[in-house]
């Protein structure tokens, strides 16, 4: 019984004493070199198993890597998910796993991907113009911070293009500074990117226009084209390019400061500006609309990454979008590459949220549909 009492005494000894070095090593944050709890920078904390020096290939080798896509499948954001798939399992020796979670325009992955562990598997395909349009004018359910996401870099930038009726009155660019009539142009939802376009072009040159909006979708609009009822839209070249080529509609401008090498023939809204005159306020509305363009679609992970996991996906992200096979097989799907990386989509990100408080108002006005 003696023995017993004494045996007991043993454990308990031994049991407190273990309480008490995992006590001492938890108040410290861990370890010497472990991460312990990362912020977020969404107001959450999740613990991130993450040791300095750790061989990051050997860690994502076999794991789950699951990308965000916040549109339907089948559509451009998932054609060029499903695209980019092999090729970034190829580089980072991860199992991707393509998550499809439309709803709110892209807003409900992008806050999904926001709150999401920031262990370095988890990314996301976004629509990032209009997440940084969404986020300057403080749109209800962005729950997001656009400068704050851990950027790989950008897939593509669209290039926007005004779509005419091919037999309407608008032959031409230069017809949309000389016709004295109202111009007719469509719009899917109020704060969309093709609304959010024809309002701020229309802004900053003046144009004495209408813009209707509600339609379900730019099929949508272009039969309204076919019809008469609308003369035109703002839209992506890569959504209307089956439309082109079909003779159905045309391209009367595009965006960009350059012409497209797709569109030699087709002026820029910024030759617009050095042949008509524009106020100041309407070069600032198109520079920043410009810059906005620019963001595109870049595939991010949540804030607080590791830098050295970060690192490692910005890397294989730039090796995937350099392979040879990818780039034939974009070609082939008539899908554009315009390769940016993770630091210069964060200049990008960075300069198209600076602009003068007027233009702000105006392009926010234009977000909340009140133009």
């Amino acid at each position: 019984m003696v023995t017993l009492k004494k045996n007991w005494i043993l454990f308990l000894t031994i049991v407190l004493s273990l309480s008490l070095v995992l006590a001492a090593c938890s108040s410290d944050g861990g370890p010497s070199g472990t991460s312990g709890a990362a912020d977020t920078g969404n107001g959450e904390s999740e613990a991130v198993e993450f040791t300095k020096g750790e061989d990051v290939a050997a860690f994502y080798e076999g794991q789950r890597l699951r990308l965000i896509v916040p549109y339907d499948p089948g559509g451009g954001y998932d054609e060029y998910a499903r695209l980019l798939m092999p090729y970034l399992e190829k580089y980072t020796g991860a199992r991707i796993e393509i998550a499809n979670l439309p709803g709110a325009g892209g807003m409900r992955g992008a806050n999904e991907l926001w709150r999401a562990p920031n262990d370095g598997l988890t990314i996301g395909h976004i629509n990032g113009s209009a997440l940084v349009m969404n986020d300057l004018a403080g749109i209800e359910g962005a729950e997001y911070n656009i400068e704050e996401f851990s950027y790989l870099g950008r897939v593509v930038t669209d290039l926007r293009v005004l779509t005419m009726q091919v037999d309407g009155d608008f032959e031409t660019a230069d017809d949309l500074f000389t016709i004295d009539r109202t111009i007719r142009l469509g719009a899917t939802g109020l704060g969309g990117s093709t609304y959010v376009d024809a309002v701020v072009v229309g802004e900053a040159f003046g144009f004495d226009q209408e813009v209707m909006h509600g339609f379900d979708s730019s099929g949508v609009i272009e039969q309204a084209m076919l019809r008469g009822d609308v003369d035109g839209m703002w839209g992506s070249y890569g959504s209307a390019y089956d439309r082109i080529e079909e003779g159905l509609v045309k391209v009367v401008l595009q965006s960009g400061h350059e012409r497209s090498e797709a569109l030699p023939d087709i002026p820029t809204i910024f030759e617009m500006v050095d042949k008509y005159e524009t106020s100041d306020m309407g070069l600032e509305l198109l520079n920043v609309l410009e810059e906005l363009t620019a963001v595109g679609r870049p595939i991010v992970a949540p804030p607080g990454v590791p830098e050295e996991r970060l690192e490692f996906l910005r890397e294989a992200f730039e090796q995937a979008m350099n392979d040879p096979e990818l780039i034939e097989r974009a070609e082939s799907a008539t899908r554009e590459l315009h390769y940016l990386s993770g630091q210069e989509m964060e200049d990008v990100v960075n300069s198209a949220t600076e602009m003068s408080d007027e233009v702000r108002d105006i392009l926010i006005a234009a977000v909340r549909g009140q133009l």
